[in-house]
């Protein structure tokens, strides 16, 4: 019997290591997702969403309400998931990320290459001249030449004098950086990672044929929208564009002179991207501010709206696309993603202002409650999951019982300065 009960308690401690989660921290939601790796994949177990108030553009603008809703997220997916999250890999966006292409050169040691010489090329690769107040989030290998030979995505074992490395290196601003990992720390919550939003989408909603063939991704969130480039199997191009989803609230909300929380229900009931999707005769309710009557508008004068901003978007993305040098090179076409892309005809334009084959990208390759995240708004946080299931560290949550007293502690405190 004790012999079974240890068993047991081994059987936890390791389903406890396979744990991960994600989190999310958009403009408009935080989004904790918690999965748990298995021989097949990930299996999803927990999923916790809760508006976002503290943030704006990807940038933390009130620490405190960005702590509060780190929180509502993470307990609504300790709920689900039954166990308590202590740590997550947490994604960064913003206009403050930049990106550049650099080049590394080193000889090798030992005239076969090992794994110290292809970290001393990426390092090499990594010295640029960089503001004291910019950090680097990633270092992304493109190829190694070794000798003269190209196209190489592993040099190691290789016999060879010359180690050659390009790289996409990531950076952002450390402030902002910092402000992330602050609130997550204040929520009680260790940040094993924080991960570029475009980069993490990526992971879970482009397949191998596409990064192959050449593929933009385009995840259009609420503040911003963020484009990845991948040729060749490598990214090439990324870059953050200060617009979304809010953008086009804010549209309807001056156009229909109406509050932003209405704007943001009609946008979401009755928006179309495309004028000629729409019936000239349907006419929309929109309720007015200062305790004024509702009023009934053409739902044409709505599209007319969202179009003109959604076209914006996809002219910049566009242009963002042609400043690559890759907009010949995307065979695969372009990937859609993020909650903008949800709404009705944005694929059709986006396809008529692109000139590219458009499709929406949905998480798909999840087991467990892998139907609750197959939605495009959960692509940034799904991503997180696979991002942090290569990463040799995951002890991101404990099982419920060991630290319930904590948590109950944590939860009577937290409620007792809310109270006061």
């Amino acid at each position: 019997m004790r012999n079974r009960a240890v068993w047991f308690e081994r059987e936890a401690m390791a389903r406890r290591e396979e744990l991960v989660v994600g989190l999310d921290l958009g403009t408009t939601k935080i989004c904790a997702v918690v999965g748990e790796v298995t021989p097949e994949g990930i299996d999803i177990v927990g999923v916790g969403t809760y508006p976002s108030v503290g943030l704006r553009g990807g940038v933390v603008v009130n620490i405190d309400q960005t702590v509060q809703a780190i929180r509502k997220a993470v307990d609504e997916a300790e709920l689900m998931a039954g166990c308590e999250i202590s740590a997550v890999y947490a994604g960064v966006a913003g206009t403050h990320v930049q990106s550049l292409n650099s080049h590394g050169v080193i000889a090798v040691k030992s005239r076969e290459v090992t794994q110290s010489d292809i970290d001393r090329v990426l390092d090499a690769a990594r010295t640029v001249a960089m503001p004291f107040d910019r950090q680097v989030l990633h270092v992304l290998p493109q190829q190694y030449i070794v000798d003269d030979q190209e196209g190489i995505q592993n040099p190691m074992g290789m016999a060879g004098v010359r180690l050659e490395a390009k790289v996409h290196i990531i950076t952002g601003m450390v402030a902002a950086i910092q402000n992330i990992i602050k609130c997550c720390e204040r929520a009680g919550l260790q940040v094993l990672d924080v991960v570029l939003e475009s980069l993490a989408s990526s992971e879970s909603v482009l397949d191998a044929d596409e990064r192959h063939l050449g593929v933009a991704l385009v995840d259009i969130g609420g503040g911003t929208s963020d484009v990845a480039v991948f040729v060749d199997n490598a990214i090439r191009h990324s870059c953050v564009v200060g617009l979304g989803g809010n953008h086009i609230t804010s549209d309807i909300s001056v156009g229909l002179r109406t509050s932003m929380e209405e704007a943001e229900k009609i946008k979401k009931q009755f928006g179309c991207a495309l004028v000629e999707w729409v019936n000239p005769q349907d006419v929309i309710e929109v309720g007015s501010v200062g305790g004024q009557k509702s009023r009934q508008l053409n739902r044409t004068i709505l599209t007319q709206i969202v179009e003109a901003r959604v076209e914006e978007i996809l002219k910049i993305v566009e242009w963002e696309l042609v400043r690559s040098g890759y907009a010949e090179s995307l065979h695969g076409g372009v990937v859609l993603t993020g909650g903008v892309a949800l709404l009705q005809g944005i694929r059709e334009l986006a396809e008529r202002v692109l000139d590219l084959p458009v499709r929406i990208g949905i998480p798909y390759r999840f087991g467990g409650l892998g139907d609750v995240v197959k939605n495009p708004i959960y692509a940034t946080a799904t991503g997180l999951l696979l991002y942090g299931s290569r990463q040799g560290i995951r002890r991101p949550v404990q099982e419920h019982g060991a630290f319930s007293l904590k948590k109950i502690v944590t939860a009577l405190k937290r409620w007792m300065r809310e109270l006061w």
